[in-house]
This record gives structure tokens, C-alpha cells and sequence, in this order.
């Protein structure tokens, strides 16, 4: 096995055929690995083709190595039964690593919300406690500061995000599980999502708790008076029950009908889930009726 000063003189990095058992997933790897339909697909192609691109690992203590990017491929190689996998090796710090790791997913073609929140985060984190940008060619950070250019600016030309958006993505890191779970299912949008991370984390528990109760999520109104009573100390459970029971204009029962004299013409007893069996009970009622006159003319 090459030894990790080695692998300092060859930057290159070293293709490997390394024991899964000796690679670590990458600390707070902010990227989901599901067993789903696409890990299905990635499985047969491994069993057919093997794999055709090696995936990148650093070294570490104890003749160990950090996945910095190929944690789906290495789940592959798991239910696949693959021992070892081809690996590059390459002699890299925490931060270039990041900034590695963090790139290499974003080629992906869907993202979650809490995948960029914490993507993003991360990789901010990293260059500027390095001050620079990747390399391209070295794969690795340059060591100067870009004079003028704050470390945000800097990521937002380089992932093709405005500085807005990536400061509204980063926001979703300060949410709790349930609520970010929520905006990854597209059931909470990206504004009031942000209102809600300025809440504390008590709030932000009764709020999921109202959720559930209600069965209605928040809209981008509601979650900034929310955050309003938040700041003034008085968003207690009962405001937030309160705020969360208000219907909402799109939350309100359509007609299905487009003409307001049909609507106008039921019972207001008649729930409005029945409104179509009883117009529809109403026709054929009618229908009947002057049927049976018509036999009667007929006669």
C-alpha cells in the first residue's frame, strides 16, 4: 500500500484497487444516498460494465481513506458484493477536500433543497478559511485571496447561483429536521421556509406540531408574522396554533363548476364535497321526470 508521504510527491494522485472497509465516508457528507430506482440502474451497470469512473478518496489516519466523491458507487459496490473498489488517491487537507467534494455533486442533475443548504454551507466554510478557488487543473485550492471578491461572491459565479439565493439556501441549514424534510418534499416553498429558520428551535417544533395537527402548511404571509412575534418574544404555542388555523384564499374549496348559478342553486345544507352527486342525483331526477311526461304525450 502507498504510504501517504508518497503520495505527496506524485499530486497526480495513484489509481487503487482499495478495500471498502478502508474507506470512511466523508465527515457530514451533505449528499443523500438512496437505494432507489437510480441505484438500481448504477447496480446493473456495474454488474454489466463495471465501473467506469474510479472514485476519489484521500488518505487518512490509520491507513484509512476519506470518500471525497463516489458514495453512490461505493453503496453499488456494497450490494453488488465488490470488495474493493478502483479508487485515485489523492493528498489533500480538509478544506481542498471539501471543495472537491462538494463540486463533484453539484454535476448532478436533481438536488435537494437540504443537499445545496448544507453543500453550500460547507463549501463557503472551506474557502474562506483557505481564501482562494479551486484550481481546475490541480484540482485544488489556490492559496491567495481574491482582492475585492468576498468568499460568497466567489461561489455565486461559480455555481451560477445569485448571492441572494445562496444566502436563502444556507438560511435552510438552521431548520429542524422535520421542516427541512418538508421543503425537500416541495411541500414548504423556499420563502417562507427561510421566515421559519429565523425562528428558534422550540418554535420551529410547535410549528411542525401545528402542521401535523392542521394538516396545512404555512404560507409566505403567515411565516413572517411568525417570525415578527419571534423577534418580540411573544410567538407562543397558542399565536402559532392561532396563525396556523386561519384558512388560506388557496386553501378554500373550489366549486367545481363554472357557472355561479349552478353553485347558487344547491342547499348551502349540502356540504361542498357533495355538490356533484347532488347536481348529478338532481339531473337524473329530472330526467326521469320528463321522460315520463313524454310517455305520457305518447299515449
Amino acid at each position: 500500500m502507498m504510504k501517504k508521504n508518497e503520495l505527496k510527491n506524485n499530486q497526480k494522485a495513484e489509481l487503487l484497487n482499495i478495500p471498502i472497509n478502508q474507506i470512511c465516508d466523508f465527515l457530514d457528507h451533505p449528499y443523500k444516498v438512496k437505494d432507489d430506482e437510480e441505484m438500481d440502474e448504477l447496480v446493473n451497470s456495474i454488474k454489466t460494465r463495471g465501473l467506469i469512473q474510479p472514485v476519489l478518496v484521500r488518505p487518512i489516519e490509520n491507513g484509512m481513506y476519506e470518500m471525497i466523491s463516489g458514495h453512490r458507487r461505493k453503496r453499488a459496490f456494497e450490494i453488488v458484493g465488490i470488495e474493493n473498489i478502483p479508487a485515485r488517491v489523492q493528498v489533500l487537507s480538509k478544506d481542498e477536500a471539501t471543495l472537491l467534494m462538494v463540486d463533484s455533486n453539484l454535476q448532478r442533475n436533481e438536488i435537494l433543497p437540504s443537499e445545496k443548504a448544507f453543500a453550500y454551507k460547507m463549501r463557503l466554510d472551506a474557502m474562506k478559511r483557505i481564501g482562494g478557488r479551486p484550481n481546475k487543473e490541480k484540482g485544488a485550492p489556490e492559496e491567495h485571496f481574491f482582492e475585492g471578491q468576498k468568499s460568497r461572491d466567489i461561489l455565486a459565479e461559480e455555481i451560477g447561483e445569485s448571492r441572494e439565493q445562496i444566502r436563502r439556501y444556507i438560511r435552510l441549514t438552521n431548520l429542524i429536521p422535520e421542516l427541512i424534510n418538508m421543503v425537500d418534499n416541495k411541500q414548504i416553498s423556499m420563502r417562507p421556509a427561510v421566515e421559519i429558520s429565523y425562528l428558534t428551535h422550540d418554535e420551529q417544533s410547535c410549528l411542525a406540531d401545528a402542521i401535523q395537527c392542521e394538516q396545512c402548511f404555512p404560507s409566505h404571509a403567515q411565516t413572517l408574522r411568525m417570525r415578527k412575534f419571534s423577534d418580540e418574544g411573544k410567538l407562543t404555542n397558542e399565536v402559532i396554533e392561532a396563525i396556523m388555523s386561519e384558512e388560506k384564499p388557496n386553501q378554500k374549496e373550489k366549486s367545481p363548476f363554472r357557472d355561479e348559478r349552478i353553485s347558487k342553486a344547491i342547499p348551502k345544507s349540502i356540504p361542498e364535497e357533495r355538490h356533484c352527486d347532488f347536481v348529478i342525483k338532481a339531473i337524473e331526477h329530472y330526467t326521469r321526470f320528463l321522460q315520463r311526461n313524454k310517455d305520457r304525450c305518447a299515449r
